[in-house]
């Protein structure tokens, strides 16, 4: 029986996952297949490259400044070069595809279809309004024309493409196409990763955060991600065998602070739950 996992976005929340995947292998559950979405694609496609629980957090440690294009990350003064500076998006995705293409390399890895574990990263095609799946493995039969499936991408791009949320990144221009963040249609690869032969698909996401009279912008902007990032997964959600929610206490999109504490909250949602899960995908 095949075990798959998809990985929801969401920020620098998105480190949680990696929590996830250590507490699922020190309870002897084996990942088969692995999606992920956004900052949820980050780990999923380090993950199905080789990288272990513990060196995926030390790599987004090392290089999360650089991610981000700095050390802070101030929605102000992005707003004002948006403003000035005639650009999409207040952050160069440029330094996602930078990284993640280097993270790659050091496993011998150029392109996607070189990764052996079944892999899915969905993004958005802004300009024709269709999400395509950036994988190592087209589905056999798959006869929907609405959804393309592209293998011959680098993995820098497609975290890139797959990251970049409206406003905050640059459009992702590859060819033709101009994408972003694929949570705008798929936050939650569920069905994807099914698609890829899974017999059992863990779905990880993260708790709606609370706005109150001491929530700021950017507690505002999470809940909207929040909002528009359930409403959508609702029905690939139902497409799972049991749903991980993930409490974050309000880490903010691009925050930095307290990183170990985000990936503790993935590992320690794990634990609570583990006979739950292994129930759910053992079964």
């Amino acid at each position: 029986m095949k075990i798959g996992v998809a990985l929801s976005g969401g920020g620098a929340r998105g480190l949680a996952h990696a929590g996830v995947l250590k507490a699922l292998e020190e309870n002897g559950i084996k990942i088969d297949v692995i999606g992920g979405t956004s900052a949820g694609s980050m780990v999923a496609s380090l993950y199905a490259m080789g990288y272990n629980p513990d060196e995926i957090f030390d790599s987004f440690v090392n290089n999360y400044s650089k991610i981000i294009g700095g050390k802070n990350f101030s929605l102000f003064n992005g707003i004002k070069n948006f403003i000035s500076k005639d650009i999409c998006g207040l952050k160069k995705g440029e330094n996602i595809e930078g990284v993640f293409n280097l993270l790659a390399k050091n496993k011998n890895i150029d392109v996607i279809s070189n990764i052996k574990m079944p892999l899915v990263i969905p993004t958005v095609d802004i300009k024709d309004s269709k999400e395509y799946i950036f994988t190592n493995n087209i589905p056999q039969n798959e006869n929907n024309c609405y959804k393309k499936y592209i293998t011959d991408i680098g993995i820098g791009e497609a975290v890139r493409a797959s990251s970049s949320f409206p406003a905050v990144f640059n459009l992702c221009t590859i060819q033709k196409h101009a994408f972003i963040d694929g949570g705008a249609l798929d936050n939650i690869p569920v069905e994807e990763v099914r698609k890829q032969g899974a017999d059992k698909v863990l779905a990880v996401k993260f708790e709606e955060d609370k706005i109150d009279e001491n929530s700021n912008m950017m507690d505002i902007v999470m809940k909207t991600i929040d909002i528009m990032g359930s409403k959508i997964a609702e029905k690939n959600l139902e497409k799972s065998d049991y749903v991980l929610n993930i409490n974050t206490e309000k880490m903010g999109l691009l925050e930095i602070k307290n990183m170990e504490r985000c990936f503790e909250y993935g590992y320690e949602a794990v634990k609570m739950n583990i006979e739950e899960i292994k129930k759910a995908l053992q079964e």
